[in-house]
């Protein structure tokens, strides 16, 4: 049996209809109240009406209009017949029937005085005078213009209600929180959908069990965390992750921005903030997510120069009272996220408000694995596709990345006019996202394509036989994005790096300029991206890492992330610093000058194979170079490892 109740059909009322059916009296009375009066002149009205002795009466109105009343038997007359008659209705018009224009109404007395000087005395007509207001007219004049001002600005209302995004953006809803609310029903996103997350995972699996069996923690005098705070780089999750909180715990979810609260308007960000928190205790247990919080999470008290009244700290004030003030067993959790930590309010940051911080990293190798297999589902791919490949060839990719690569892969197969996605399809998305888009018809001379394969070339040799530098995977000489030629390398993945291993991956970046230092005795402007990678690698091992035998064993790394007009350190010191970084790059630049010097004939044979094929793959440098000695290394040790041996199963032998 049907329990829901059937909603009344047909239209529904609308306030609007009312102002409809009041302007449609007010012209309906305006109609009823024409007579049918024809105008006609003084002429006319003499030889016709007047001589004729059919005229009742004249009444001037206001000095200017003259009204003509027909005697009633002389109605039937055919030449009356259209003014006898109303002009809604049956009934005979009483009058006036005809009208004309004066000039004056003594004029009209002389004119009146001499038509009439043969009839008697009883034929005789007088004028009558009066004066009429048109008070509806009058009062429509004045009511009319305001009508239109009201409509406007009803309008106007109705605009900025609709246009703003809901009721915060209306003009007596500016104080009301701008946030999105998802219902229990409408997160559909799980757990299964976050990919590559594992760690963060756990630390908020706890937060929905507390929203699914609150009695569990509370009973035992436990008291969750008021607050979770996401950190990490763009595109690893964040968002994502928050919504699988809401999609597993089944409750309301209250979405917005950080920048949701900031207004021009005084006052509006801490009213929205305690709007938002007063809805989230109705539907309780609920989830707030912030995103982007350091919107308004900024530390207080930096750069202000506005003054004292900042509406930004106002808005913090009030998130920091309202995370602090609701009990703990109101249910209700924040989350926000944002990429930026470092700049965030310590008071934001204190147990009781955001108890936890979970890093949310840029995904490994088993990740970027578990990431690509959710993107590709909806893809149809070619039996070449490798899952495996592709996360080993995309070190340093975020999930929103991976996203794009998997997008990027299917439109350029698309492109080709191909039915499936194909694992060249994979590695062209790659190169257009790190590289950008090949600029095949761009104008290069010939002396600057040769100058730009032995840069490439350069940059390539390195890498191959220094041995912490990462390996080769791809060189190019065609242009791309804003580069004249590019070289892919796939680093290792790492957690610590040591001296040699950063001036090794120096080495390689300067081995472009060294290459056309050697071959051509002059340097060009193509090293500009190279020098400025080289530049602050070389001023963080100093200055940061510690890494210099002269400055010591001195970090002058701000983890605050407060800025500061001053140096940390004297004038001296700074000199110093700029001799070890000088010195630094100098030891690299000569180290791989040394090194290409050694093998030039294999740089020149490198060279000359990218001009011919402008593309030129890790087997083409192991078919000029041979292996590397450091892959041997590798190869050997692998082999001399104890191999596990699986033994047959005899076919008697019980399973």
């Amino acid at each position: 049996m049907n329990n829901k109740k059937e909603e009344p059909k047909g239209t529904k009322f609308n306030f609007y209809w009312i102002y409809a059916i009041i302007a449609i009296l007010f012209f309906g009375i305006q109609i009823l109240n024409i007579n049918t009066t024809t105008e006609t002149s003084w002429q006319e009205f003499n030889r016709s009406m007047l001589q004729s002795k059919e005229v009742h009466k004249i009444i001037v109105v206001n000095r200017e209009i003259a009204q003509i009343y027909i005697k009633k038997e002389f109605l039937k007359k055919e030449k009356y017949q259209k003014v006898s008659k109303k002009s809604f209705g049956n009934g005979i018009n009483e009058g006036p029937h005809y009208y004309f224009q004066i000039s004056s109404p003594d004029n009209l007395e002389e004119k009146l005085k001499e038509a009439q000087l043969d009839f008697d005395d009883e034929d005789k007509i007088e004028i009558k005078y009066t004066t009429k207001k048109d008070v509806i007219g009058d009062a429509f004049g004045w009511i009319f213009p305001i009508l239109i001002m009201i409509a406007i600005w009803i309008f106007f209302m109705r605009r900025m209600g609709g246009g703003a995004g809901g009721p915060g953006g209306q003009i007596f809803n500016i104080g009301k929180s701008k946030a999105t609310l998802f219902d229990k029903t409408k997160v559909n996103v799980s757990f299964k959908d976050v990919a590559g997350l594992e760690g963060a995972k756990e630390e908020v699996e706890e937060i929905v069990d507390f929203l699914k069996n609150p009695n569990k923690y509370t009973a035992l005098g436990g008291k969750i965390p008021r607050g979770a705070l996401l950190v990490g780089p763009p595109g690893t999750g964040k968002t994502l992750l928050a919504k699988a909180v809401a999609g597993e715990a089944k409750v309301p979810f209250f979405s917005l921005s950080g920048s949701d609260f900031v207004e021009m308007f005084v006052g509006v960000g801490a009213s929205r903030v305690r709007d938002l928190f007063k809805q989230a205790k109705e539907k309780s247990p609920s989830i707030i997510f912030i995103d982007e919080i350091d919107a308004i999470g900024r530390a207080r008290g930096k750069s202000n120069i506005t003054g004292g009244n900042d509406e930004r700290e106002n808005t913090l004030n009030q998130l920091l009272t309202e995370m602090d003030g609701f009990g703990t067993n109101t249910g209700v959790i924040v989350i926000g996220a944002t990429n930026r930590a470092d700049i965030l309010d310590r008071a934001l940051l204190r147990a009781g408000r955001f108890d936890r911080q979970i890093f949310v990293d840029l995904p490994d190798l088993n990740e970027r694995k578990a990431i690509f297999e959710v993107h590709v589902k909806p893809l149809t791919l070619a039996k070449d596709v490798d899952v495996d490949f592709l996360s080993k060839q995309t070190p340093g990719f975020s999930g929103a990345d991976i996203a794009n690569v998997c997008n990027e892969s299917a439109l350029i197969a698309a492109r080709k006019n191909k039915k499936i996605v194909e694992k060249q399809d994979f590695l062209d998305a790659v190169d257009r996202i790190i590289g950008g888009l090949e600029k095949k018809n761009k104008i290069i001379s010939k002396d600057e394509k040769r100058t730009v394969a032995f840069h490439e070339a350069g940059h390539a040799t390195v890498s191959w036989f220094m041995q912490f530098a990462s390996p080769l995977v791809k060189v190019t000489i065609v242009p791309r994005g804003r580069s004249l030629g590019a070289a892919w390398y796939l680093p290792e993945e790492r957690q610590l790096t040591t001296t040699e291993q950063l001036r090794h991956e120096m080495c390689a970046a300067l081995g472009g300029r060294a290459a056309e230092k050697i071959i051509f005795n002059k340097i060009s402007t193509g090293a500009l991206s190279d020098l400025e990678k080289v530049t602050k690698q070389a001023y963080s091992m100093v200055s940061v890492y510690g890494l210099s035998d002269k400055v010591g064993n001195i970090s002058f790394y701000d983890s605050s992330g407060r800025e500061s007009f001053n140096k940390p350190y004297s004038e001296s010191t700074a000199k110093m610093i700029d001799d070890e970084v000088s010195k630094l790059v100098e030891d690299c630049y000569q180290e791989t000058i040394k090194l290409l010097k050694k093998h030039k004939s294999k740089l020149t044979k490198l060279a000359e194979l990218l001009l011919e094929k402008e593309v030129i793959f890790k087997e083409d440098l192991l078919a000029i170079f041979g292996p590397r000695p450091w892959d041997k290394e590798e190869i050997k040790e692998e082999e001399s490892k104890p191999k596990k041996r699986k033994a047959k199963r005899k076919k008697d032998e019980p399973k």
